[in-house]
């Protein structure tokens, strides 16, 4: 039988008023005479004398022999024997336990005539056992608090006030937890403001939770303003904290997503610099006399925090928590003068964390990316000022990285206002971050946008700095790509002669910048059917890059693939078949398996595969590459797409479509939904899936969406472009009925090519 139930949970979920509930459930249900509840006993537990207090005037009321003692000890333990012997009916709640070994000697030895009701934030083993059963109470479910919301407006005569919108909302930022909402009602009772006003007020970062959420607000009787009931802990926390670490700790958390956030970023290198100064009591000695931070102490005081309910956190390793509101209410007792290090401290632990590559631990990189997000939002503008924290802009290239393209625009598009509200337009950081938002037009597929912000962006870079400055050079570059997407391949041949040469002629013919401009001309050329000048000029970069660099070097891996794909369109296949095949050997070798340039080089290796009729070969590699993508990029990556819609291809080519057919249905739909109707990856995937109903002799509906290919080209990419006149052939080729085979487009640009080194790919101004 459990004779004691202990009652556990956050500050504010309501444990004391549960337990008052059962108290007065049990005092005043009717049962048989004889079982009566005959005594009952609510005791503040949060120091030890309060106990012994309760007890010792229980003992006294009862007139208990030796309950006259002066001893308040003795005649509690009089209390404690009477309750362990007698016949009589009883409950003793021990409210706010937030020392369990002190309150475990004072703890009623229950017996069937007896039950011992507790409430605590604590978890200890020490609550557990013995009879006694640890319960959770949580914070409100969603369904729960709509009700609450509602009944509570209702029952005060102003259910107008409610809207389950905004009362879905107004939980959310307030965590679900009943403390806040109970207040909250009562200010939109008081005040008479709808519960969509409130939310307005509450979300304003400028009002503080205590005057949102005041203690004359307390209508249910919790008996504590919102501040003091969720930061209670903080004292008995730093208390027990010999580290002295728990409270700096807490404010680094406060600034983080409190959904959670990685618990290693507290033993990272910048937090643990931050972190043995902000002790408090050596915030004004010299930093050569801070006593270093050990990981222990970090784990200890971590651990504190999580035995008193500040934090949440399953295991030692998890993802730590926080409630939104008590995270807000630490937030308010920072110091203004100690935010900006705190922020700063923050910003350089996420940035040490985040993985060289995205896809290596991609739900870090979320968390981190999350954590950016609410760091900014809680400090802004300390991230900002004098210059723009690393972390800002990392998280625009994670989220490309991780296939988010339209939420990657949304954010670079409000990181270049704020970047022009806080540093003007011509600013280094507002330029960088114009040139984060260009690369996330390109990859969303927004074409003509990207070529408009890239020849926004030369100009201002050539008017700031100067035509021969480093960062013109790159915005050039940039320039060229996005000529080169738009179709215009003459200008783009042009504009990279011209980086070639100005590299040359202010870096040398061996500058590793140089050797970069020089392939990049090599893939103009290429696009322009000049074959024999890409090949010559892939040759030389590969010799140059291995006469520099060594042959196992990345940069050399990368031209020798480029050479390979020079190759293959010379019609040089058994050439390139080898080396790709060396390049996917080397990579295997240097990197492993699953390292990006690798999958890159499988991917190209399929490609020379079919260039030489390889059918089979072809097939083998692309569904082991579509396998990995699948394993390390999830199903609906757009890397992933690309392997898929190559996959289809290497089916065609094997004569088997209906296979073919199917897979193109599905890619066509996912890029529909992930990326839009007018992405250039999905017209490549609609021009393909129309060429598998040509196979499949389903003509009707082939010529319908070649139509609708061509239509949406000419008006995306105009008339001349070379992917329009490909869709235009094709189109004729249906029409027809003819026996020659219209020609499939290629996968995505990031798994057709091989260039992650060149500035083929984007450069970034350093």
């Amino acid at each position: 039988m459990v004779l004691s139930q202990v009652l556990t949970g956050d500050g504010g979920v309501g444990k004391s008023q549960l337990a008052a509930s059962l108290a007065r459930e049990a005092r005043d249900e009717e049962r048989p005479e004889g079982q009566e509840l005959d005594l009952l006993v609510w005791v503040n537990a949060t120091e030890p004398d309060q106990i012994i207090a309760a007890y010792a005037e229980t003992a006294a009321k009862l007139q208990l022999p030796g309950s006259t003692s002066e001893d308040s000890a003795a005649a509690a333990q009089v209390f404690l024997g009477w309750l362990a012997s007698t016949s009589r009916r009883w409950l003793v709640v021990l409210d706010d336990i937030t020392d369990p070994e002190a309150a475990n000697a004072w703890w009623p030895d229950g017996n069937h005539n007896g039950w011992v009701l507790a409430t605590t934030r604590r978890r200890d083993a020490l609550l557990s056992g013995q009879g006694r059963q640890l319960l959770d109470v949580d914070l409100y479910s969603p369904e729960e608090a709509r009700s609450y919301l509602r009944g509570r407006l209702t029952d005060a005569g102003h259910p107008h006030l409610y809207d389950p919108d905004d009362a879905d909302q107004l939980a959310a930022e307030l965590g679900h937890l009943p403390l806040a909402l109970g207040h909250a009602a009562a200010y939109v009772i008081n005040k008479r403001r709808t519960v969509g006003d409130y939310l307005t007020l509450f979300r304003d970062a400028g009002n503080r939770v205590g005057d949102l959420l005041p203690p004359t607000a307390d209508t249910e009787g919790y008996g504590r303003p919102v501040t003091t009931a969720l930061l209670l802990s903080l004292t008995e926390v730093q208390a027990t904290d010999t580290s002295r670490l728990a409270r700096p700790l807490l404010e680094l958390v406060s600034l983080l997503d409190p959904l959670g956030h990685p618990a290693e970023l507290w033993t990272t290198p910048p937090a643990m610099r931050y972190l043995r100064t902000a002790r408090p009591g050596h915030r004004r000695r010299l930093r050569r006399h801070h006593p270093p931070v050990t990981e222990q102490e970090i784990h200890d005081a971590l651990d504190v925090l999580r035995t008193y309910a500040l934090i949440a956190q399953d295991t030692a390793e998890a993802p730590i928590r926080i409630h939104a509101l008590t995270a807000r209410a630490v937030r308010e007792t920072i110091p203004a003068g100690n935010l900006p290090a705190t922020a700063e401290a923050a910003a350089d632990a996420l940035l040490h964390l985040w993985p060289d590559l995205d896809h290596h631990d991609r739900e870090l990189s979320a968390d981190l990316r999350a954590s950016t997000v609410q760091l900014d939002q809680h400090t802004r503008p300390v991230l900002w000022q004098p210059t723009t924290h690393q972390c800002i802009h990392r998280v625009s290239s994670s989220l490309r990285a991780a296939g988010l393209y339209n939420q990657a625009l949304e954010y670079d598009r409000r990181t270049v206002e704020r970047s022009i509200e806080l540093h003007g337009p011509d600013d280094p950081d507002t330029l960088l971050a114009r040139v984060n938002l260009s690369h996330s037009y390109r990859e969303a597929g927004r074409v003509q946008d990207a070529l408009d912000q890239c020849e926004k962006l030369l100009a201002d870079y050539e008017r700031l700095f100067g035509d021969d400055h480093p960062y013109a050079l790159v915005a050039r570059n940039n320039l060229a790509l996005s000529y080169g997407d738009a179709g215009r391949v003459q200008d783009a041949l042009e504009v990279r002669e011209r980086v070639l040469a100005d590299r040359e002629r202010l870096l040398g013919e061996d500058h590793l910048h140089t050797l970069s401009a020089r392939n990049n001309l090599a893939l103009s050329y290429s696009d322009a059917g000049r074959v024999q000048d890409a090949l010559d000029l892939c040759e030389r970069v590969l010799a140059d890059y291995e006469r520099l660099l060594g042959e196992d070097h990345p940069y050399t891996l990368d031209a020798r693939g480029n050479l390979a794909l020079s190759y293959g369109a010379a019609g040089r296949t058994r050439e390139a078949v080898d080396l790709c095949e060396r390049v996917l050997a080397d990579r295997e070798r240097l990197f492993g398996e699953d390292h990006p340039d690798t999958l890159s080089a499988r991917n190209n290796l399929v490609g020379s595969y079919r260039g030489a009729g390889r059918v089979q070969d072809a097939l083998d590699v692309c569904e082991r590459l579509l396998a990995d993508r699948e394993r390390l990029l999830v199903d609906d990556h757009p890397d992933t797409l690309s392997v898929r819609n190559n996959l289809a291809n290497c089916y065609g080519d094997a004569g088997r479509v209906q296979d073919a057919l199917e897979i193109r249905e599905r890619v066509l739909a996912d890029y529909e939904r992930l990326l839009g109707d007018e992405h250039p990856n999905t017209l490549i995937a609609r021009n393909n899936l129309a060429l598998s109903y040509g196979d499949a002799g389903r003509t009707r509906e082939a010529v319908d969406l070649c139509e609708r290919v061509l239509a949406d080209r000419e008006r995306l990419l105009g008339e001349d472009h070379p992917d329009t006149i490909s869709t235009r052939n094709n189109l004729a080729l249906l029409r027809n009925d003819a026996r020659a085979v219209p020609q499939p487009d290629t996968a995505a640009a990031g798994d057709s090519t091989d260039q992650p080194v060149t500035p083929g790919l984007p450069e970034q101004p350093l």
